[in-house]
Formats: structure tokens, C-alpha cells, sequence
């Protein structure tokens, strides 16, 4: 079978990096957790941090047997699929096979492109140069809005008037403007106390 192939059906990923750390962000800040960033992205937004994952030919794509046994090694029951943006690939058998040993599967995303996979979380962080599909919306369990600028909160509120109840609202600062952000961010969550405020606490913490 071709690599195009093995992409197609999920057999293969192009994987930038995986390791073993504590999520910094959102909803499941401070647990534990064996990450998986996936290369290629159709989005590319201005201030993503992690520039290097869009060019998906820099990333060889790698059998995905060997990503779930490699995540096997580590005391965690969850993984988490970041990126560049994974659904521009099939997590189906990603999922079935971290299921079938026990993991729980959480997904970070822009929604850009169409949902696979089983998720126990999903993470949607809207992107105004690449709106999610409509469809992909409803299954947001935590919906996170990056504020750069004082009209990007008009901007999280289209979406979290879209979002299923009970899904989490977080507004996080962009890294490079949180020192001018902040002050906004903490007034808009006081003002409007549906959402809360999320952090990279993993930049404070030093760690991946």
C-alpha cells in the first residue's frame, strides 16, 4: 500500500513531535498527558507559535501503530492530538486503536476541516481566516478563543452563541500580547462571567 494510501485510511500521520508533559491550557490545565502534534495546516494564523508544523512534507508521515505503542510507555491514560491541524487527516484508526488500550482521546482544533475520530474532548479554537465548519461546531466540548486585538471578543461570541450548552468558554491571550491583553481580557470576564480565562501555563511552567 502507497503512503497516500496509508494517509488516507489513518495507518500513517505526519507527526512533528510527540512527548510525554501537562497540558497548559484550557479546561484539563495541570493533568498530565502524552501529546501528538500533527505536521500540515490549512489555517496558518499570524501568531501560532509552532510555525515549523504547517509544512506537512517536513514531517515524514510514520506508522500510527508505532505512535499509540510509543505513548503505551508512559503512566497517562490520555492523549492529546494537537498540531498544525489534525483533521486535515483520518483520526478514525488513531482513535480505535488508543481506545482498545485505554486511553481517553482529546482533540485540539480549529474545525476547519471535516470531524473523524472518537473523541472524550474536544477542544474548538475558532480561527477568523479559517472559520470551522458549521457541522463541527455542536461537538465542541470546550470552545477557545485566542484574543489578539479588543474586537476578537465579538468575534468569540459568534461562536459561543453556536456551541452545545454546558461547553467550557475560554479566552486565552496571545502569547506576544499578554502583558497589553490581560487587563481587557480579565474586564470582559468580570463584565460577562460565562467565560473564563485561559492561560499557557506551560510557557510559565518552562516546560513543552
Amino acid at each position: 500500500m502507497t503512503t497516500d494510501k496509508l494517509l488516507d485510511k489513518g495507518l500513517k500521520l505526519p507527526v512533528m513531535e510527540e512527548f510525554y508533559s501537562i497540558q497548559g491550557e484550557g479546561f484539563h490545565t495541570g493533568e498530565a498527558a502524552y501529546f501528538i502534534r500533527v505536521g500540515g495546516c490549512d489555517v496558518g494564523c499570524y501568531f501560532c507559535d509552532v510555525k515549523e508544523s504547517w509544512d506537512a512534507k517536513l514531517h515524514p508521515a510514520i506508522a500510527t501503530d508505532e505512535i499509540v505503542q510509543r505513548a503505551l510507555t508512559h503512566p497517562a491514560k490520555a492523549v492529546i492530538v494537537t498540531g498544525g491541524e489534525p483533521l486535515n487527516y483520518n483520526m478514525n484508526y488513531l482513535c480505535e486503536q488508543l481506545k482498545k488500550n485505554g486511553f481517553k482521546t482529546f482533540l485540539e482544533t480549529s474545525g476547519s476541516m471535516p470531524l473523524s475520530g472518537k473523541w472524550d474532548w474536544i477542544c474548538l479554537s475558532p480561527k477568523q481566516n479559517a472559520p470551522p465548519l458549521t457541522d463541527n461546531i455542536e461537538f465542541a466540548d470546550e470552545l477557545k478563543a485566542i484574543i489578539t486585538k479588543d474586537f476578537d471578543f465579538s468575534w468569540a461570541e459568534r461562536y459561543a452563541d453556536k456551541v452545545k450548552p454546558g461547553c467550557k468558554l475560554y479566552l486565552q491571550p496571545e502569547w506576544s500580547q499578554r502583558d497589553n491583553i490581560m487587563p481587557l481580557i480579565v474586564d470582559y470576564v468580570m463584565q460577562h462571567p460565562k467565560w473564563q480565562i485561559s492561560l499557557q501555563s506551560h510557557k510559565y511552567m518552562r516546560i513543552p
